[in-house]
């Protein structure tokens, strides 16, 4: 399943370099994109496990830049 999400309160591109690397390290997760312009995470993962993985996402999020969070609507 590939998702987009918007991340809102990026700084700078290399922390977003920084989380698509951390994310994408996560089991389960296919791929992982992070887009610093657009402030856009797209992720392909399982189905049954993206709750896990989006909580593991947004934990990565806030570790690497404080001011920035995974918008889920």
């Amino acid at each position: 399943m590939k998702k987009s999400y918007r991340i809102k309160g990026i700084d700078c591109a290399n922390c977003a370099a920084k989380m698509e690397r951390q994310i994408g390290k996560i089991d389960g997760v296919g791929s992982c994109s992070v887009n610093f312009i657009l402030q856009k995470l797209t992720i392909e993962a399982e189905e049954d496990a993206m709750a896990d993985i989006m909580q593991k996402a947004a934990a990565i999020v806030r570790k690497i830049d404080r001011g920035a969070e995974i918008v889920i609507s």
